[in-house]
């Protein structure tokens, strides 16, 4: 869909930029324009006195062989890749492997060249490599806009972008320009090998079930894969692939938006998906202030806290340490869930953790059925004990934990 001004049918007056929910019509001298935060709602057309605008249906994609090979849209911040760029290669060599068909990975900014050979390692056969000093920090408008162009040139058939704040702000603009459909947030990818299409499995019904979606009438296909959920590949040193620069012209793009300065957040970051060490807390902790004892405990440590959905529920803690279905996905090397009884929903978001430890008075709580070590007992009298004797030997932990 699109939205179209006809230009010798308006007579300026205004209507539809005074009605528009979204801020998306302006003045252009005496012209209606259309500006990027139009979500195609047709409230101006309903509105509009002289019938001037209009909603336009793009054509569909009839050719869909033309389409050929899965793109990754790699992620970098401060000209480092994050790690969801790597399990998203390495997730779209094995759908580039199964459709027999090549893996490109697509690396926007500036000077980040040096990243291309890590890419190859992981998987892409090629690498479409777009520099410029304007691009160092991620615009929405010049980055929609390059990707749209590269996207409409090389025609790829699937397409894959991490569920960062980034990602899931780029994707659906990328999706609506192209003409095509987005499933976000999914957990699973796989293909259909009767029929080659993506099969792009995400929570829905608040993570009540899982739903499979498939797009397949439009190319590309495309999904917002959320960071954790992937495995990185093997890193391989000795692979060869092909580096494409690609000119964005930004100049032509007439790109209006630019970004001054990045200032960081001033809050501590929860950071999951990164974390080497997760302890959890659930309903078991009964109220807020027992995440102040898994904070010491995380502390001691080195690891980040982390949460089930019904503590967030509670307002016991904020959703950025939500671990599950519809919180963080996550593969720590240990897991420590506190009163966590094991909730399908959450098991979903940690039973990839490499080493899981569970503390629950409930021997029959179903967390003990993926736990590698469980201890049966009250959280308030292990995790003190617990406390102590890492305090005892905090140098030797200290030593263990930097290995």
């Amino acid at each position: 869909m699109a939205l179209q001004i006809l230009h010798e049918q308006c007579i300026g007056c205004g209507v539809c930029i005074e009605k528009c929910p979204f801020d998306a019509l302006k003045m252009d001298g005496d012209r209606v324009v259309v500006c990027e935060s139009c979500t195609l709602c047709g409230a101006c057309v309903r509105i509009c006195p002289v019938e001037a605008i209009k909603l336009e249906k793009k054509k569909q994609i009839n050719n869909n062989q033309d389409y050929l090979g899965v793109w990754v849209i790699v992620e970098q911040r401060d000209r480092q890749l994050l790690k969801v760029a790597l399990e998203l290669v390495s997730e779209g060599r094995k759908l580039a492997d199964s459709l027999g068909r090549s893996l490109s990975a697509v690396l926007l900014g500036d000077e980040v060249e040096k990243l291309t050979g890590e890419l190859i390692a992981y998987g892409a056969d090629k690498v479409y490599l777009i520099e410029d000093s304007q691009l160092n920090n991620y615009n929405t408008e010049s980055y929609v806009a390059i990707l749209e162009k590269l996207v409409q040139q090389e025609k790829p058939e699937i397409l894959l972008i991490g569920a960062t704040h980034n990602g899931r702000d780029l994707a659906p603009r990328l999706s609506a320009r192209l003409g095509t459909g987005l499933t976000a947030d999914c957990t699973e990818l796989a293909i259909d090998q009767e029929k080659g299409v993506l099969l792009q499995t995400r929570p829905a019904f608040g993570g009540n079930l899982m739903a499979t979606i498939v797009c397949p009438n439009h190319r590309p296909q495309m999904a917002t894969v959320r960071p954790g959920v992937m495995v990185k590949a093997e890193v391989d040193n000795q692979r060869q692939g092909e580096v494409i620069k690609f000119d964005p012209n930004l100049a032509e793009l007439a790109i209006k938006a630019q970004v001054q300065e990045v200032v960081k957040a001033a809050k501590q970051q929860v950071n999951l998906e990164e974390a080497r060490i997760i302890v959890s807390g659930g309903r078991g902790l009964k109220k807020a202030d027992g995440f102040k004892l898994l904070e010491e405990l995380a502390e001691i440590m080195g690891a980040q806290v982390g949460s089930s959905r019904g503590c967030v529920d509670n307002g016991w803690i904020c959703h950025d340490h939500q671990v599950g279905q519809t919180g963080k996905t996550v593969q720590p090397d240990l897991y420590i869930a506190c009163g966590i009884s094991g909730a399908i929903q959450h098991l979903a978001g940690m039973t990839n953790s490499k080493m899981i430890v569970a503390i629950n008075k409930d021997a029959n709580a179903p967390i003990f059925q993926v736990a590698d070590y469980g201890i049966v007992g009250d959280v308030y009298t292990v995790v003190p004990k617990l406390i102590e004797e890492l305090r005892k030997n905090k140098e030797v932990f200290g030593t263990t934990a930097a290995r």
